[in-house]
């Protein structure tokens, strides 16, 4: 009944661990949820309330444009050039998405023939490789490795490869690892993607989300960038507004161009009093931000020392809501992620669900708060 091409998908991860989930609820189970990236920290009251204004607005209730409002592009370019100091044309290098990752699954369609390849990382959010399959590309898989700082060895992929290659994927600071990236990297990636006639798409809905003083360059700030790439960015993490769909893409006018093609084909674009609240999270006040950021660094730094002193190998994040830890040897990461939640009632997500380099080590998100982060680690010094 299916097409082939959808047999040649994987499992998606977190329908997965949605699914064991529910079983151990039905189980009675009292768990504590350190799976999936969905902030649990509530929008600003200033968001609610333009959402709320918009909606009784019945201009709003129309088809929106394609593109996006024009005044919620401004505040997406507005915004990079307060931020990132980088410059953007609203009109033609910024374009609204229904959520970051409905961009990111349609760029393949729009570049992608058959048997293309995309460079994937790995391990890696799995809509990178799974969109290219579904445009009947083929992925081709970067390893990141802890002894390279979790960045692709741009050096290693064959001329073969890279000759072949359209579209690159990266994600910096990095889902699942946690790695951040610095300029020189993007430099470097700019010219390889120069040399190799390859597009970037640079995903970066973790860019504010920093500790200890770090900030987040965008791939957008490289020399040359523009030139070759666009980045996928999103208001989901940043402004706990995960389940109201709406991100952006930005950069090359003529990549954007293309997204946008696909985009008029498939979707009406989005709600416009989305949009709306989304100029507002944009353009005002980012104490929220701060508030929320300050709430995770306690969390992360509960979980890390908690996690070093069950004798478990895991780097402190400078940057994201997760932390990646090594598991203990003589494990696998789905059979250790089972342990946790079948005799510790704690859901995290193993490592290999983001890839082959992904196996020896699970995925912690810092989304249950302070106490129960704390009880979390007293259920784990119980069992490991």
């Amino acid at each position: 009944m299916y097409s082939e091409r959808l047999s040649t998908l994987p499992p998606y991860l977190f329908a997965d661990i949605d699914r064991a989930k529910g079983k151990a609820i039905q189980k009675g189970i009292d768990m504590i949820d350190l799976s999936v990236g969905d902030p649990d920290l509530p929008t600003a009251p200033h968001i609610i309330e333009a959402l709320y204004e918009a909606a009784k607005d019945r201009n709003n209730h129309r088809y929106p444009s394609y593109a996006g409002m024009l005044g919620f592009r401004e505040a997406v370019a507005a915004w990079y050039k307060k931020v990132k100091n980088v410059r953007l044309d609203p009109q033609t290098e910024v374009l609204t998405l229904i959520g970051s990752k409905e961009g990111i699954a349609h760029t393949p369609f729009a570049f992608l023939n058959p048997g293309d390849i995309t460079l994937v990382p790995d391990p890696s959010y799995p809509v990178y490789a799974n969109a290219t399959i579904l445009a009947d590309g083929k992925p081709h898989y970067m390893p990141l490795l802890r002894e390279n700082d979790f960045l692709p060895d741009l050096g290693s992929v064959s001329s073969d490869v890279a000759k072949k290659a359209k579209l690159m994927f990266l994600n910096y600071p990095n889902n699942p690892t946690t790695a951040t990236a610095d300029s020189s990297f993007f430099k470097d990636v700019v010219d390889f993607a120069r040399d190799n006639d390859i597009i970037v798409c640079h995903d970066n809905p973790y860019s504010e989300m920093t500790y200890d003083g770090y900030r987040a360059p965008s791939f957008l700030e490289v020399d040359g960038s523009m030139e070759v790439g666009i980045e996928f960015h999103s208001v989901s993490k940043i402004y706990n507004m995960t389940g109201w769909r709406l991100g952006y893409a930005v950069g090359n006018r003529d990549i954007i161009g293309g997204l946008g093609r696909v985009k008029t084909n498939i979707d009406s674009g989005t709600f416009q009093a989305v949009q709306i609240a989304g100029i507002t999270a944009l353009t005002g006040p980012q104490d929220d931000v701060q508030r929320c950021m300050k709430i995770y660094e306690e969390r992360r730094n509960i979980l890390y020392n908690g996690l070093r002193g069950i004798g478990l190998d895991v780097d402190k994040p400078r940057a994201t809501f997760y932390l990646w830890s090594c598991i203990p040897e003589g494990s696998d990461s789905i059979d250790f992620s089972k342990v946790l939640l079948e005799k510790c009632g704690i859901v995290t997500t193993p490592g290999v669900g983001f890839g082959k380099c992904g196996e020896g080590y699970v995925r912690f998100a810092l989304t249950e708060g302070v106490d129960r982060i704390k009880e979390a680690i007293d259920r784990m010094k119980s069992v490991l």
